[in-house]
């Protein structure tokens, strides 16, 4: 009974937000007043930035460009994701295999909110097809590669190697964005929505997973001692 009683106060008294909680709860708040932010530009702008940008963008076409950013944008697509998630668990299985069983869950998560996010807002693309708002490839892409990125920034690699990790996981998002400006399948404000709500929902999906995993650490630690 003593036993029960002191695992129940430990479990009820918990422990205070980790400098890490903190950051990541900042972070989200940022990233989601940035997101609301573009839905009330798209909704209510002159399209005056939007139309600039695809101008610029435009003159970078090429015959000779059009089926290679044709293919970088496979990679935020269904076959491309489900060939990343594959990849993405197996790799961190190794490592982590609580984050390579909740990397699935997480992508599928930021399947649903892409449809709720897109039909909330029901804004054309430039080529006048509907659902362009935010870009879904993007929002995706900010989910897999942004985790890879932190997982990476928080382990015990040296300095240098993770900043090399960040970029590498920064690049295939940059790139697939910047395809979808060249087919004219998404606006700039598109993509800053994607990456602004993608940002917001990866960064409380880590403060969840944190706390879970920190509260199961306290929980295992306080039925040790009790058991002293």
């Amino acid at each position: 009974m003593q036993y029960l009683l002191g695992l129940r106060r430990s479990v009820l008294r918990g422990a205070p937000p980790s400098p890490r909680e903190r950051a990541l709860l900042a972070g989200a708040a940022l990233a989601l007043a940035g997101y609301l932010l573009m839905v009330w530009w798209a909704e209510t702008s002159t399209m005056a930035l939007d139309q600039a940008a695809r101008h610029v963008v435009h003159v970078t076409r090429h015959p000779f460009l059009n089926g290679p950013m044709t293919e970088v944008s496979r990679l935020g697509a269904a076959e491309g994701l489900i060939a990343l998630i594959a990849l993405g668990s197996v790799t961190l299985w190794r490592r982590d295999r609580c984050w390579a069983l909740v990397l699935p869950a997480l992508m599928a998560g930021s399947g649903a909110l892409q449809f709720l996010a897109k039909w909330s807002v029901d804004r054309p693309r430039p080529d006048l097809a509907p659902w362009g708002f935010p870009s879904g490839h993007v929002l995706s892409l900010v989910v897999f590669f942004g985790l890879l990125a932190y997982l990476g920034w928080v382990s015990e690699e040296r300095r240098r190697r993770r900043h090399v990790i960040a970029l590498l996981c920064a690049s295939p998002v940059v790139l697939v964005a910047y395809s979808r400006l060249y087919l004219d399948r998404h606006w700039l404000t598109d993509l800053a929505g994607g990456f602004a709500v993608g940002l917001t929902y990866l960064l409380l999906s880590i403060l969840v997973v944190e706390i879970a995993r920190g509260r199961r650490a306290a929980l295992a630690r306080s039925r040790d001692s009790c058991r002293l």
